[in-house]
């Protein structure tokens, strides 16, 4: 071993022992040690031994606020970047579990479509099919709307944006490092603290509304003052679907927005806006293709769905004044095509980069 990975192992000890020392001896890292802990496990600096300790003993204890700073300072020193062009309207970056969906169909990929339609660029970020869950992923479902998006090199991703309005950052093909911890994830059987900062990272840099799932309230509350503490300037926070970032017609929506540190939640009652209905169920993709496609031609199980999702980030985006003129924006673009023409442009711009 050289003296380098010894070193690293060394230091990786210090904060193990902080995290695992037991219930009333053990404490939090400082946001400092807290990105070094994962640069060592990224960098594979840390054994696999201590990365299997710490993963587990941290989830145990549950990563503090800072902590989970920290570790967002990593993943946007070593990950993947994208910026958008000057004088462009800024993004909503959506964040939620990598690990996918099972139980509801997803409604984000068409959100995404009608946003678009609006102009309203959309960053979205994720991977392949990884436990706990091995649940659907974006790249499953936009394959299955046509639009293939693994593969691409990080530039193309950037151009995409550029051109389109619309990124999806893939961590098998960006973010390579970050994919040497899936492992750890199957052998523990649960979702270590990475998890938690995949809903706080975005690969976008500069002004963008992130948009960040949870399921349990303080969870909700750490991811609060952890991205107070990361300086994110514009934030909501969606008590959503599996713990992703589409919103429930079955049930009231939980939600709450930060604009510059101040807070203000939101309650939002589909019901109200002759939203409600049971959340649709997951099926099979071949399913859920046929039903998204129904969807962008105004009809089907997903349309409710659709349209409320579409219609609150419109709202949310700034792209319309209230809730109620999101909704009605959504609407007319579902019922005159325009979702429909922006799938089109993705499939039309998805082949173009197959046949270069």
């Amino acid at each position: 071993m050289t003296d380098a990975k010894a070193s690293g192992k060394e230091r990786f000890k210090s904060h193990l022992r902080k995290v695992g020392s037991g219930e009333h001896t053990s404490k939090g890292l400082s946001r400092e040690e807290a990105a070094e802990a994962l640069d060592l496990m990224l960098q594979q600096e840390a054994t696999p031994a201590q990365i299997g300790a710490f993963l587990i003993a941290h989830r145990i204890r549950r990563p503090e606020p800072q902590e989970l700073t920290g570790m967002l300072d990593t993943y946007r020193r070593l990950g993947p970047k994208l910026h958008s062009k000057t004088g462009s309207i800024a993004p909503v970056c959506f964040c939620m579990p990598f690990d996918g969906r099972k139980r509801t169909a997803p409604i984000y990929p068409l959100t995404a479509l009608v946003l678009l339609a609006s102009s309203q660029p959309v960053v979205l970020q994720g991977g392949d099919r990884m436990p706990v869950k091995y649940g659907v992923t974006a790249i499953d479902l936009f394959r299955e709307l046509g639009v293939e998006l693994s593969g691409l090199s990080l530039s193309a991703v950037q151009a995409g944006l550029d051109s389109n309005g619309f990124a999806l950052v893939h961590q098998p093909d960006h973010f390579a490092i970050a994919e040497s911890l899936i492992s750890y994830r199957e052998e523990l059987g649960k979702r270590p603290p990475v998890a938690s900062l995949e809903l706080l990272w975005t690969p976008h840099q500069g002004e963008h509304l992130l948009i960040s799932g949870f399921v349990h309230p303080p969870t909700e509350s750490r991811a609060w003052e952890a991205l107070r503490l990361a300086e994110e300037a514009k934030v909501v926070t969606v008590k959503g679907l599996e713990g992703g970032t589409d919103l429930p017609i079955g049930r009231a929506c939980i939600t709450a927005r930060i604009d510059h540190g101040q807070q203000q939640r939101l309650i939002l009652h589909p019901r109200d806006h002759g939203c409600h209905e049971a959340d649709p169920e997951w099926t099979n993709p071949a399913t859920w293709a046929q039903q998204a496609l129904a969807a962008l031609n105004n009809g089907g199980p997903l349309l409710n769905a659709l349209r409320w999702n579409a219609g609150v980030y419109l709202w949310f985006a700034g792209q319309s004044a209230s809730l109620e003129a999101g909704l009605e924006r959504a609407q007319e673009m579902l019922q005159n095509g325009s979702a429909l023409t922006a799938l089109h442009q993705l499939q039309a711009w998805s082949k173009s980069l197959t046949m270069r």
